[in-house]
Order: structure tokens, then sequence, then C-alpha cells
């Protein structure tokens, strides 16, 4: 039996009203790197290149052309960090830039803060934790706690989840499923 094709998503790219504040945003809040920026050939409009992995010559995409009034186009764009460090110093640093609708949500196999960027798309900035639990699930998630006390608290919650499990134990499950 051939395993299902299925396309990983590498990037994202959204339509936006004013090029220069979102690449700033992009840049100088949420320390992306320009790789590349020009303006396009079959879509007229400019573009901006970001990615925060050398190995990755894009994982984010601004296009200029977003009309004044149109609503966001996506659900969220979505950040990985690697510790909860990480997390704690991106809160900090996108609620000193004044964001819309800040929150912090234990997703249980997820630490994550969400937050809208200056054009109103919903960003998230997570973290995975060691353990899965059904989802969605989303209890709030106070940053002002320790390490160790985020840990301990996120591990009883998952306890109490009839479909607990280490999130190693789902990974080993879910690749025998996406082997069929």
């Amino acid at each position: 039996m051939t395993a299902a094709l299925r396309p990983m998503l590498t990037h994202v790219g959204i339509y936006v009203k004013d090029l220069a504040r979102m690449t700033r945003f992009y840049t100088e809040i949420m320390n992306l790197h320009i790789s590349d920026r020009g303006h396009g050939f079959s879509m007229p409009v400019d573009f901006v290149f970001l990615t925060s992995d050398p190995t990755k010559h894009h994982q984010f995409v601004l296009a200029q052309g977003r009309a004044a009034d149109a609503p966001s186009s996506i659900n969220q764009a979505s950040f990985k960090v690697g510790s909860l460090d990480e997390l704690r110093t991106m809160f900090h640093r996108v609620k000193a830039e004044g964001v819309n609708h800040l929150r912090g949500i234990n997703h249980g196999n997820a630490w994550s803060v969400y937050f809208d960027d200056p054009e109103d798309n919903t960003i998230e900035i997570y973290l995975d934790t060691p353990w899965y639990i059904s989802q969605p699930h989303g209890n709030f998630l106070d940053l002002g706690m320790t390490n160790d006390a985020i840990f301990k608290l996120t591990e009883e919650m998952c306890r109490k989840d009839e479909h607990f499990m280490p999130v190693d134990q789902w990974q080993e499950k879910m690749r025998g499923e996406l082997k069929r």
C-alpha cells in the first residue's frame, strides 16, 4: 500500500495594507530576517520574504495589496520557540509593542501566546509540551509563574484528560496511522 500524499506546511503568506509597517513589525518585534524582496511578475505587487531558518528561503511572505476594508484572510500564523523563557520573552516583547488581544493559552500539548499583528492577523507563538491531550483544549497560561510551576500544572491538567499520553507515544501512534 502506498502512503497517502500529505503536503507539509512550509510557509504562510498574507496580504497586507501597509508593507513598511508590517515589515518593521515582523523584523523588529518577531525578529524574522528579510531573505528577499521585490515586485512580482505574475502577481504584480510588492513582496517581502522573511525567515528565521538559514535553510529556508522563506517561512513567511508579506504581499502588498490587501484592501483597506478586507478582513484577515488567515486564521493564524504560528511561530515556534524553543523554551518557556523564549515564549515569555516574546510575550513581553509583543506586549511592549501594544498589540491587541494578547493572551496566553495552555493547550496541554503546547503553551501558546496569541495576539493580533498591526493589521489584525492572529499570530501564535508557541512551544510544544512533552504531553498529548485531545484538542481543542485551552486553559489560561500564566507566564508569571515559574517554569517548574507551569510544567507541574500542565502535567496535572493533562493527566486528567482521558486521551493523555506522552507526546512520543502519540507520535508513534500517528506514524502508524500515517502509513495507512
